[in-house]
């Protein structure tokens, strides 16, 4: 009976899990695979599942010649600074929502909400020609402003659910015992938000890491490319190097899967509490 049961439940629940993890994980082995491939053995027929012999002359290339080194740090410049910002200002918005009381509050929660379901790049004309005017046409600033914008009002909702988990009781603690309200914020309501704030600065991290349109159409020049951008100009119009697009991707994965791997059990606490309405 037990070896039915093994067999019911390997056929019904792990079988399936595992097909589905092959045909997710695959696409990350074959771009791996490519990059450890020398030109000549990319495309040969038959196909190589493993890359004989091996070489790592492709991400050689891909970071000094082709310049990715400086694309990486214009990602992670962007990246960073648009996380630092989206944090701050979702932990504010979102503790006003949460613990004060006002006019249009329901309003400004409303529209928030209704900010998610207008597509960026209905927007795209319109930035465009304002940060032509104020001169932020290729300067990364302008992809930090356009993150921020975009990202804080989903970020904001996330984090009103964190901080609604947080106890008034323990600020009102604080506040009895000398500290106004800022202080207990900074010393009571950020230290128990911790899972949250990564929780919330891992996804915005993700969204501006990746982002292609704003990137593609406010700058101009290759030196300030950020990493998408660069990976879409290494595809030529009558060739394309699949070796160096496959080292730059695989270089591209590294910053988001080092993030997750360190920040999982926070990103988990963060999420199961903001998921609870207190």
């Amino acid at each position: 009976m037990k070896i039915e049961q093994r067999l019911r439940r390997c056929l019904s629940l792990h079988l399936p899990l595992s097909i589905i993890l092959i045909f997710v994980l695959f696409p990350f082995y074959w771009t791996l695979n490519t990059s450890l491939k020398f030109e000549r053995d990319i495309m040969k027929v038959p196909l190589k599942y493993l890359p004989n012999p091996m070489t790592f002359q492709n991400f050689i290339e891909t970071w000094n010649n082709i310049g990715f080194g400086r694309y990486f740090r214009n990602s992670l410049i962007v990246a960073l600074i648009a996380v630092f910002f989206i944090v701050t200002f979702a932990v504010l918005v979102g503790y006003a929502l949460t613990r004060f009381r006002f006019k249009g509050k329901q309003l400004m929660m409303f529209l928030l909400l209704c900010t998610q379901f207008v597509p960026g790049v209905m927007l795209l004309i319109p930035l465009f020609i304002i940060f032509k005017k104020l001169g932020l046409i290729s300067n990364l600033g302008s992809l930090v402003i356009a993150y921020t914008t975009f990202q804080l009002p989903f970020n904001a909702i996330l984090m009103r659910g964190f901080i609604q988990n947080v106890p008034y009781d323990i600020e009102e603690a604080a506040m009895m015992d000398g500290c106004n309200r800022l202080q207990a914020i900074f010393h009571v309501v950020l230290p128990i938000l911790l899972p949250g704030i990564i929780a919330t600065a891992a996804f915005a991290f993700i969204s501006c890491w990746n982002e292609f349109i704003f990137a593609l159409m406010f700058i101009s020049r290759s030196d300030l490319y950020t990493i998408p951008v660069a990976l879409h100009s290494m595809q030529g119009e009558y060739d394309i190097n699949y070796g160096y697009l496959a080292a730059g991707s695989i270089i591209a994965m590294i910053p988001p899967f080092l993030m997750f791997a360190y920040v999982q059990k926070y990103l988990v606490q963060g999420l199961s509490a903001g998921s609870v309405k207190g």
